[in-house]
């Protein structure tokens, strides 16, 4: 029932153009079946694994060498202003940590501009509250996308050329060596991942090796399945809804006027970013805007090709934040449980403090 509900729900979606449809369709029936008692207990740790393991590939996918080059000497300005963008981020995200249904940490992920279904796929490793994470990061990227094309217009006035093309990535291999390719690295990734234990292996484990297989040109021209990544989206969707209540779901709907405000914050910041942007490399206003937006990386792709925007400079500083976020995120998850227990292990009352729920 969970299956076929959410291809019948992602099949319109999809139509509609919305962003990482099955991903939002297995939430939305992962929901709806928790709340009526017809869903299962949970989705099988191996399964989360597998579906972190194909989005980490994924993501790796889309850093081309030739796009990073487009930076050229703005490497410094690119990298600084993600980093405030992640400052921003953790801002926003310490704020909604103040509301009584959420704790810091969930605040933090559930804010962090970029990697939306990656930071949710690895939310509940990590300590945090992936169904506040999923339903915050997905009303996150719901809202830039919608307010996308009145910013372009109103504000910038852009028009539709559709002069520029997008740059398309040659696919060599056929498809069964893309497979195994892709299994290799899933398995390999993760392994080594939590061998050194890094923070949310499953995912960034295989990222980081596809990530070096494309800038060192020996990827051959992987690419991952479309059918792989819709499944592997609805898994990470199923984990988040299938574990909703009645009360997690009053005490995310309370949070969510504080989260929305929050991202319209963000948005905001990001543009005033995006001018900062463009007055130090010389692009124009628009081009800065789509360089910092916090989210809706695809809306951007496609926003930037319509207005014949620098798209190679526009993907690789998009590129850059959503690494950037995602690797620092866990990071930042790390350090935050250290020093909550360590307050915990301080306090006269010794009463544990709250990491998640």
């Amino acid at each position: 029932m969970l299956v076929v509900a959410s291809v019948a729900v992602t099949v319109p979606l999809t139509l509609l153009g919305v962003p990482s449809a099955a991903l939002f369709a297995a939430l939305l029936v992962g929901i709806a079946l928790a709340l009526t008692s017809l869903a299962p207990s949970g989705v099988p740790r191996k399964a989360g694994i597998a579906a972190q393991g194909v989005l980490g590939v994924y993501i790796g996918t889309m850093v081309h060498r030739d796009a990073l080059d487009a930076l050229g000497s703005n490497w410094g300005i690119v990298v600084g202003l993600a980093l405030a963008t992640l400052g921003l981020s953790l801002a926003a995200g310490a704020l909604l940590g103040l509301h009584r249904d959420v704790t810091p940490l969930t605040g933090a992920l559930a804010l962090v501009a970029g990697g939306a279904s990656g930071l949710v796929a690895i939310a509940r490793e990590l300590g945090g509250d992936d169904r506040v994470v999923a339903v915050v990061q997905y009303l996150r990227v719901a809202l830039i996308t919608a307010s996308m094309p009145i910013v372009v217009t109103l504000v910038y006035h852009a028009e539709k050329t559709g002069q520029t093309r997008v740059p398309v990535e040659s696919t060599t291999l056929p498809w069964y060596l893309r497979v195994g390719m892709l299994v290799v690295i899933v398995l390999v990734g993760a392994t080594v991942g939590r061998l050194i234990r890094l923070p949310g292996a499953g995912l960034l484990g295989p990222m980081a090796i596809t990530i070096a297989l494309e800038l060192t040109g020996t990827s051959f021209g992987l690419a991952v399945p479309l059918a792989l990544v819709q499944i592997g989206y609805a898994v990470i969707g199923w984990q988040a809804g299938v574990a909703f209540t009645r009360e997690s779901v009053r005490s995310i709907g309370r949070a969510l006027p504080a989260a929305l405000a929050l991202i319209v914050f963000l948005n905001v910041a990001c543009a005033g970013l995006g001018v900062l942007l463009a007055r130090f490399t010389g692009i124009s206003p628009l081009e800065g805007y789509l360089s910092t937006s916090p989210g809706g990386i695809y809306a951007v792709l496609a926003t930037a090709v319509e207005t014949g925007s620098n798209v190679t400079f526009i993907v690789a500083a998009q590129v850059v934040r959503v690494l950037l976020m995602l690797f620092a995120a866990p990071l930042m998850a790390r350090g935050f449980v250290k020093y909550a227990y360590r307050r915990a292990s301080t306090s006269p009352s010794k009463e544990p403090i709250r990491v998640a729920d």
